[in-house]
């Protein structure tokens, strides 16, 4: 059984941060909210979502403390 890889190690790309995300995908006591600009639709005004780089989702804190 192999041991799975992190980010920046060979065969595995860094996750992509858009401007609407907070941290990283996958970084602890965060996780994925609908992006509020475009309603999870990835789209705004006919274009893709900057805010969100036209994936419908952002990255968010949670909890609270």
């Amino acid at each position: 059984m192999s041991m799975p890889t992190q980010p920046g190690e060979p065969g595995n790309a860094v996750p992509e941060m858009h401007p609407g995300d907070a941290a990283l995908p996958g970084t602890p006591g965060t996780g994925e909210d609908i992006c509020p600009e475009c309603k999870g639709t990835g789209k705004l005004n006919g274009a893709e979502c900057r805010n969100c780089g036209g994936t419908g989702r952002i990255v968010e804190g949670i909890g609270g403390g």
